[in-house]
């Protein structure tokens, strides 16, 4: 598992454990935290180092990969596009390369609902036009079209899901998302919450939505986690190549977060408007009837539920380190 020291990759190492398979993590610990890999073997290294992932994969008997490993800010990606196209697009090449000259011929992709830029038509189907509107947002889509070509070329067989966007706590509050490295909503908002040293920053609020802020799918990532195991088991199975949307097919605006956050919490997130950022969509959510068919796998977890794990893992945090 490629990346799997990190928020999302932890979970699913954790849920792979759980039901006793065997994981061997390859990550640099860039952004990764080694204690959230629990007692799957760490191999501290890059996807693009050919010999490491050859030799990682021959030695552990490897027989599918899962790749989360990437760099994931909108904004950043707009900035410094070449590290993005790098690391992401060629470093994903170079390691399925590498798995492929050491036999393993089954990937599960961490892709992203982005690819679709701002769709026409919500909920969103795999139907849909890919329309990235970021870097990226291209880069996933790049990865996927090379995953495309491997299999028709090489034998290769894949699931890219596309994740709506990913939030919340493990139940037991023992893993989450650092807010340290995160630039994603919920962490943020609950910072500025419980630390009050920052405001958080809504990104626009004169869009064509309800209230005007931004609209997306918010996904508890024990449920992507859950993904990610059907996805393996249905590659396993004999599963041919496959694009898959990771939501729960409701919709929430960046203010609604706000208001929910508040209202768990009890306490008022401070935050204030500021302009629109390059590369955001308009309104996003899933069509998950095809998750359901194809992996037969559901989101479990509501947004109240994904922020009352998020908060209390946060508190925790924060007790632990006082």
């Amino acid at each position: 598992m490629t990346g799997g020291a990190g928020y999302i990759g932890s979970h699913t190492v954790r849920a792979l454990r759980e039901r006793g398979d065997r994981v061997v993590v390859l990550d640099t610990l860039e952004l990764g935290n080694s204690d959230f890999v629990g007692d799957a073997t760490l191999v501290v290294g890059d996807i693009a180092d050919h010999d490491l992932v050859v030799d990682t994969c021959r030695e552990h008997d490897v027989d599918a990969v899962v790749h989360f490993a990437a760099y994931k800010s909108v904004g950043e990606s707009m900035q410094h596009p070449s590290k993005y196209f790098a690391n992401n697009v060629d470093g994903s090449r170079r390691l399925v390369d590498a798995v492929l000259a050491a036999g393993v011929d089954r990937i599960v992709f961490s892709s992203s609902c982005s690819v679709y830029g701002t769709p026409d038509i919500v909920p969103v189907t795999e139907e849909a036009s890919v329309d990235p509107e970021s870097v990226y947002a291209e880069s996933k889509a790049m990865v996927e079209r090379i995953l495309a070509w491997y299999g028709k070329i090489a034998g290769l067989r894949s699931v890219s899901l596309r994740y709506f966007n990913a939030a919340g706590a493990s139940s037991d509050a023992a893993i989450g998302e650092d807010w340290t490295y995160s630039i994603n909503l919920i962490p943020l908002a609950i910072r500025a919450l419980l630390l009050g040293d920052q405001e958080l920053q809504v990104f626009g609020d004169d869009y064509d939505t309800p209230d005007g802020s931004c609209i997306r799918d918010y996904i508890h990532v024990d449920d992507l986690a859950a993904a990610h195991l059907a996805s393996l088991d249905y590659l396993a199975s004999g599963g041919e190549t496959t694009v898959v949307n990771l939501g729960t097919g409701v919709g929430s605006s960046v203010l609604d977060v706000i208001r929910t956050i508040e209202r768990v919490a009890g306490r008022p997130v401070p935050h204030r408007i500021v302009d629109r950022r390059a590369g955001d969509p308009v309104e996003t959510y899933a069509d998950p009837a095809h998750a359901r068919n194809v992996l037969g796998w559901e989101a479990r977890h509501d947004l109240d539920a994904i922020i009352e794990s998020a908060l209390r893992w946060h508190e925790q945090q924060l007790t632990t380190s006082s």
